[in-house]
């Protein structure tokens, strides 16, 4: 990303629960299913981008190939930064990655349906980098074969 394509806004976190889960070699998947029974509120971070720097981000989270969705969300700043009122950026709102709707309901299945208020380093440990992943499948093949495997209490190896 470009200097200047980025810039941070704020601490926040989502206005409705949404489910926040890690699939397969601990990449983090936040499911476009609001009010899910056993969702937290999500907390994060809010950046703006530019349309330049959304159209790497987008490419990044492979929108054109089924792995990520971009869609507006609800989301607020948390108590250390004001707290409280709904934030609503310029031009066109706030958005976020959300799992493809394809597999959304099947991760969340394959999860437990429990997942996390924050992917912070505790959640992340394990995360395996998309150059250390097997080559010969898809990342599409390879969340196929995590929500239809079983789950553990680890999930380590996937």
């Amino acid at each position: 990303m470009r200097s200047g394509d980025v810039a941070f806004r704020c601490n926040c976190r989502t206005v409705e629960p949404h489910p926040l889960v890690c699939g397969p070699y601990r990449v983090p998947f936040l499911l476009n299913l609001p009010g899910a029974a056993g969702a937290d509120r999500v907390s994060g971070e809010l950046y703006a981008v530019s349309a330049r720097g959304l159209a790497r981000l987008d490419e990044l989270e492979g929108t054109e190939r089924g792995h990520y969705e971009r869609l507006p969300i609800r989301v607020e700043p948390t108590a250390e930064d004001g707290g409280g009122e709904e934030i609503i950026a310029c031009g066109g709102g706030v958005e976020a990655y959300f799992a493809e709707k394809s597999y959304a309901i099947e991760m969340w299945e394959r999860c437990g349906k429990r997942g996390y208020w924050v992917y912070g380093e505790k959640e992340a440990r394990g995360y395996v980098k998309r150059k250390d992943r097997p080559q010969d499948l898809s990342f599409l093949e390879q969340i196929e074969q995590f929500v239809s495997s079983s789950s553990s209490s680890d999930d380590d190896e996937f």
